[in-house]
């Protein structure tokens, strides 16, 4: 098994496990048998890596039943960790109830345990965790946490899970916290995983985040705050006029990122924050026109190309600051958004004409 790395959006890296191509077969056909044992018990709150379910589904009944007014608080509770640390043991027991197939144990039980290539060439041997990457590991996932939705199942309570991300839905302050408190022992004791103190917590709905979005005070569903800073941080890349890449290639890559966020964030119902941010990522880009310019004589002929007007001309030689000047009546004219759009410098309203909303 391969290790790969990919950026998170803290600044650190998340570790994923890439098995061989006879391995992901294998994995595939042990996927579809287990899948035909397991679905049939799977709870309806549970939508992560299931057929028919998905994070849009989670976010649509999150807000429905926040909608009917019977809550007024959240409870979010975060595994530490989570695929890094499920217990091989634990797994393989949670297996056996259903299984009585030893070869088939024995096979995933060397899935857990494979040796993973590491990228300075060392090769790690795992004790617990079962690798983000693989194809069998969201199952697995699900099949451990069977035993917590059960659990909240039994206390009562209403709740909505994606993989390790869980809410649930209390009526005050202090049941959240009494309920957080008893969750965590529980967690800590039947599944030999610790809750993350730092990311969970008890709060108004629409001061917490589910999958990317928060749900408004008047139940709309919108972008929380840290997909937004998320957007902006690739904004930034993608827009970097320092960064050596040809402009038919930095316009795909950014077709290709705009066209995936709006395709996960079409969702959105309260969608003023997308709008506002419009302007900003287009004065990025214009911002990045003005310095791949380079220079006076650079800029003059490219405006006179782009038909600018005489007085318009005179700004190539100024002085001010290319993000102050990236927001001129000039440069705005000049690179207005109906050109940035047949460029192709595409921006969400682009994919949806009733985005105003």
């Amino acid at each position: 098994m391969l290790r790969k790395y990919i950026p998170k959006l803290n600044g650190k890296l998340r570790p994923l496990g890439i098995p061989a191509i006879a391995d992901k077969l294998l994995q595939t056909a042990v996927a579809k048998i287990l899948e035909a044992i397991y679905e049939q018990d799977f709870l309806q709150c549970s939508y992560g890596y299931r057929p028919g379910t998905g994070a849009h589904r989670a976010v649509k009944d999150l807000s429905a039943t926040l909608r009917t007014g019977r809550y007024a608080m959240v409870v979010e509770a975060d595994i530490k960790g989570f695929f890094d640390h499920i217990d091989h043991d634990l797994m393989l027991n949670l297996l056996r109830r259903r299984i009585d197939d030893k070869p088939l144990l024995n096979l995933i039980r060397r899935w857990l345990k494979a040796g993973i290539l590491d990228t300075d060439g060392q090769v790690l041997h795992p004790v617990t965790g079962t690798p983000q990457g693989g194809i069998l590991s969201p199952l697995l996932a699900n099949i451990y946490l069977d035993d917590l939705d059960k659990e909240l199942e039994r206390r009562g309570l209403n709740f909505c899970r994606y993989a390790d991300d869980l809410v649930l839905f209390v009526g005050s302050e202090r049941s959240g916290d009494r309920i957080l408190e008893s969750l965590t022992a529980w967690i800590a004791k039947h599944l030999k995983l610790r809750v993350n103190v730092n990311k969970s917590g008890v709060g108004r709905p629409w001061n917490g985040k589910f999958l990317g979005f928060r749900i408004t005070k008047n139940g709309k569903i919108g972008p929380a705050k840290a997909s937004l800073d998320k957007l902006k941080a690739e904004v930034r890349r993608h827009w970097n006029a320092q960064l050596s890449l040809k402009l038919e290639d930095r316009v795909i890559g950014w077709q290709r990122y705009i066209r995936g966020w709006w395709n996960y964030f079409c969702l959105c119902e309260y969608r003023r924050p997308i709008i506002i941010l419009e302007s900003w990522m287009r004065r990025h880009m214009r911002k990045y026109f003005w310095q791949r310019w380079h220079n006076r004589q650079g800029r003059l002929h490219a405006l006179r190309r782009l038909k600018a007007k005489p007085y318009h001309l005179k700004q190539a030689s100024g002085s001010v600051g290319t993000w102050r000047l990236a927001r001129s009546p000039m440069l705005q004219t000049v690179l207005n958004n109906a050109r940035l759009r047949r460029w192709g410098l595409w921006v969400p309203s682009d994919f949806c004409d009733n985005l105003s909303r």
